[in-house]
C-alpha cells in the first residue's frame, strides 16, 4: 500500500495549500468534491482560487455523485499518480444533498456512502491525501441540520484518520502531526 494521509483544519486554515504541498510529484491526480452552484459566484470565485493554484500538469476530477469517490480510489493501482482528494466535507454535503438527509433522514443511505468511502480509502493502492474539515472544535450548532452535518463528518473523519498512515491537523496555517 501507498502511504495514505488525512489532511484536517478549520476554514480557512491553509489545510488545501498544506495538502497540495505534500505532493511534489509533477503529476496529481486532484478530485475536486465541490458541487458547482449556479447561483453563487463567490463560491465559483473559491473554487477558482483553488485551480488557480495547483499546477497545470494536475488533472483535475471532478466526483459529482457519492459514488464516484469511492469508485475512483478502487479502482486505483500502484503505478497511478498520487491522489488529492479537496475535500471530504464537500463530498459529505453532495450525499446529504443527494439522499435529502438534512432533517435528519436517510441514515441508511448516508451509512452506506460513508461505508463505501472508508473500504475506498482503506484499499486504495496510489499515494492518497485527503483534506476534510474539522468540526469538533466549535460550538454546537444551533440547527438540526448544522449538527447532523457535524455528527456525521466527524464520524466519517474519525472513521478515515482509521486507516491513514498520518494525520495532521492545521491550525492558523500551522500543521500539527498527529500520526
Amino acid at each position: 500500500m501507498s502511504p495514505r494521509t488525512l489532511v484536517l483544519g478549520g476554514a480557512r486554515s491553509g489545510k488545501s495549500a498544506h495538502a497540495e504541498g505534500l505532493l511534489t510529484d509533477p503529476v496529481v491526480t486532484y478530485v475536486a468534491t465541490a458541487r458547482r452552484y449556479p447561483d453563487d459566484p463567490d463560491w465559483d470565485a473559491r473554487i477558482a482560487s483553488h485551480v488557480a493554484r495547483r499546477p497545470a500538469t494536475w488533472h483535475t476530477v471532478e466526483a459529482s455523485t457519492p459514488a464516484d469517490l469511492p469508485a475512483l480510489l478502487t479502482a486505483t493501482q500502484y503505478e497511478d499518480p498520487p491522489i488529492l482528494v479537496d475535500d471530504l466535507s464537500t463530498w459529505l454535503v453532495g450525499v446529504l444533498d443527494d439522499a435529502g438527509a438534512w432533517e435528519g433522514d436517510g441514515a441508511d443511505v448516508i451509512a452506506h456512502h460513508a461505508d463505501a468511502l472508508y473500504r475506498s480509502v482503506a484499499t486504495c493502492r496510489a499515494r492518497l491525501v485527503l483534506v476534510t474539515a474539522e468540526v469538533g472544535l466549535g460550538v454546537i450548532p444551533s440547527t438540526r441540520s448544522g449538527r447532523l452535518f457535524r455528527d456525521h463528518l466527524g464520524a466519517l473523519n474519525a472513521r478515515v484518520a482509521e486507516v491513514c498512515d498520518e494525520v495532521t491537523l492545521l491550525v492558523a496555517g500551522i500543521p500539527l502531526k498527529l500520526r
